[in-house]
């Protein structure tokens, strides 16, 4: 059993004569058995709510249960939580055995044979049984974040943490540890709480995504939810990469004008806007596609302005061909089509794959449905 709940959760740091709000008031409920990601731009209170729930910072209010007992005033070591470092923090004077033992040694009345165990288990789970007896100083990165691993799967807890494990990877060794750490998860079935600015990892990792900006919630929800069907355009703009396109827009009758275009509306989609006027007009680049249909009521001439090759697809910088220069937007196309800097082409936004957002408050007022 391993659910974990902050209720309203809220972290204050003094600064001077003021304060610093770094979470405010957070609401997430974790399922047993859940690997939920937290994610967001540096400074937004990730780590901080981790470290809350770890114990290592002190909650300004709400509370923390762990399996439905509050556990805010309970000391870190006492809370059946294993965390994991962005900097593996393993001892260097001694061998992986030893690091991997150290905690179970300090924190529990466990026999040394019980240990042994516990440590040769874990180190055959990741793969590194043969590395016992050395120094951290001779194992590389990834074998350091595997000990770093090992150490707390020894705990056996109710709940991981870990807190950018990968940052100090190269890309190739992230990308194996991302899919070494979710066929980890799988196995053990231990709910883990998993802080990342990346949000590859976080797409790719997650059966839930906790996006954090400023200290506050901006949405829970299943990675395609977070992608498809953002709350706000705070998520939309932060998840998916290119990022999401935005255009300001009024509302005049069924028919969105921005500066140098028009977008009409069906019913439908004028229904879920309702009275509101100033908009936010959004489209993920993959949903820009170039069309051979000549004009239609959501095709428009663009002109290309620069193009990045990625092999499998290209990275196509656009802007309306009445636009004034240096306002771009971006379309994700197929890797085989052939366009340069200066060509002029018809591109087609489908009314299916906008996205609609309060030009004031930035909610979404409409979203591409998922059933579609």
């Amino acid at each position: 059993m391993g659910t974990l709940e902050l209720d309203d959760v809220t972290k204050v740091f003094p600064d001077g004569d003021g304060e610093i709000v770094a979470v405010d008031g957070v609401d997430v409920e974790m399922r047993d058995g859940e690997f939920l990601v937290v994610v967001g731009p540096s400074g937004c209170g990730k780590s901080t709510t981790l470290r809350m729930v770890a114990g290592l910072e002190r909650v300004t209010s709400g509370e923390i249960r762990l399996d439905g007992a509050v556990v805010n005033d309970v000391k870190p070591q006492h809370r059946n939580i294993a965390m994991v470092f962005q900097s593996y923090a393993l001892y260097p004077h001694m061998t992986v055995r030893e690091n991997m033992a150290f905690g179970l040694e300090e924190s529990t009345d466990l026999p040394d044979d019980e240990i042994e165990a516990r440590v040769a288990d874990a180190a055959d789970t990741m793969g590194i049984g043969e590395l016992l007896d050395r120094k951290p100083s001779d194992l590389s990165g990834g074998q350091r974040q595997r000990v770093a691993l090992g150490r707390a799967i020894v705990r056996d807890p109710a709940v991981f943490l870990m807190d950018e494990p990968l940052s100090n990877l190269d890309a190739k060794l992230r990308s194996e540890m991302r899919t070494e750490l979710q066929r980890l998860q799988d196995e053990l079935d231990v709910t883990t709480m998993y802080v990342t600015h990346d949000q590859t990892e976080a797409m790719t990792m997650g059966d839930r995504i906790a996006i954090l900006d400023a200290g506050e919630l901006q949405q829970v929800a299943t990675p395609l939810e977070c992608y498809h069907e953002p709350a706000n355009r705070f998520v939309a703009g932060f998840i998916g990469d290119p990022s999401m396109n935005f255009f300001d827009v009024e509302r005049d009758g069924d028919t969105l004008v921005g500066d140098a275009f028009e977008y009409p509306l069906s019913k439908s989609t004028l229904d879920d806007v309702g009275g509101a006027t100033d908009l936010v007009l959004g489209v993920r680049p993959e949903d820009i596609s170039p069309t051979d249909a000549g004009a239609g009521a959501h095709a428009f001439r663009t002109v290309v302005e620069v193009v990045e090759p990625m092999g499998d697809e290209n990275t196509v910088y656009l802007r309306f061909e009445d636009a004034p220069d240096g306002e771009t937007f971006i379309a994700t196309i197929d890797g085989l089509e052939r366009l340069a800097a200066g060509d002029t082409v018809t591109v087609e936004v489908p009314e299916t794959t906008v996205h609609l957002f309060d030009g004031r408050s930035g909610e979404a007022v409409h979203n591409r449905d998922l059933t579609d």
